[in-house]
């Protein structure tokens, strides 16, 4: 996340903002969801080991995470100024992989069961060691753990954004997905953004 150190993308229906300490609890609690966990292929973490992921993805320079707030919703002034004008809503990320360009995309697509769109195959930490990321793939995912944010344009309008900035300040030129294929709604907000199920 030092890609994105103190930029706030603004948009129509929400704010995107870096994931910091003080957003932990609340995305905690998301993730404590078993359908949540399940559409996002997630497994549950202690308070604990949330904030020792969100210390780390930091300072990683492989992914953005930006916390997506709900501009439609009142700001918790409990999470200070990087939450000022909406609520939290969920996320957005984008994760990058050491030496994935073009090519690697399309030779090497995954097809994991159940999902209906996806990219290339990521490779073992180890293998990554000391590769600077390649930004001209991105692997991009959204949530809106939030249901009173649901069904209202924030999802796509999150990914516009992220999309938008990646391609402006990295040069990111493709984009794939990892969606459970019973996830209809993810599918469809995708193919509505030009994705394509292979």
């Amino acid at each position: 996340m030092r890609l994105n150190e103190g930029v706030r993308l603004q948009g129509e229906r929400c704010i995107l903002v870096p994931y910091e300490a003080s957003m932990v609890p609340r995305y905690h609690e998301w993730m404590q969801d078993p359908e949540i966990l399940e559409l996002t292929g997630s497994e549950p973490l202690s308070l604990e080991e949330e904030l020792e992921m969100q210390s780390k993805w930091k300072e990683d320079s492989d992914k953005l995470t930006f916390v997506v707030l709900d501009v439609a919703r009142p700001e918790d002034p409990q999470l200070g100024v990087c939450c000022e004008g909406g609520a939290m809503a969920g996320d957005v990320n984008v994760f990058f992989h050491a030496g994935a360009g073009e090519d690697d995309v399309a030779d090497r697509v995954e097809e994991a069961e159940g999902e209906a769109l996806s990219g290339a195959t990521p490779r073992s930490k180890s293998d990554m060691e000391g590769e600077t990321p390649n930004y001209s793939v991105g692997e991009v995912e959204v949530m809106v753990a939030e249901k009173a944010s649901r069904r209202r344009g924030i999802a796509r309008e999150a990914l516009t954004l992220i999309m938008e900035y990646c391609r402006r300040e990295l040069s990111t030129t493709r984009f794939v997905a990892k969606i459970k294929d019973h996830n209809a709604p993810s599918i469809a907000l995708f193919e509505g953004l030009g994705f394509a199920c292979v």
